[in-house]
């Protein structure tokens, strides 16, 4: 995943989210932009569609969009892996 696109996600309160959400389709790796007109990620490819926390919620991509956790270090953005539990799903990450 280092090197792969990752969307950083604004709260509703304007504040960094303390994750970002890998721009890579769990379908055959298109990069999934965001709709705004939706309020969801869609993929071009092939019509795959994540919800805005990146949880798939229409194949064919068979998993979630997967995670890393993000933090502001001297100005910078700095993207960390996640090994937790996937908050929108309660399972292990399938990306670690």
């Amino acid at each position: 995943m280092q090197g792969d696109p990752t969307y950083l996600v604004v709260e509703n309160d304007k504040t960094l989210a303390t994750y970002g959400i890998n721009a890579v389709c769990t379908h055959l790796g298109c990069v999934v932009p965001w709709n705004k007109a939706e309020n969801k990620f869609l993929c071009p490819c092939h019509g795959s569609q994540y919800n805005y926390q990146g949880k798939v919620v229409r194949g064919p991509a068979p998993l979630s969009l997967a995670l890393a956790h993000a933090d502001i270090d001297e100005g910078k953005v700095i993207f960390v892996p996640w090994a937790e539990t996937d908050f929108r799903t309660g399972d292990a990450p399938w990306w670690s």
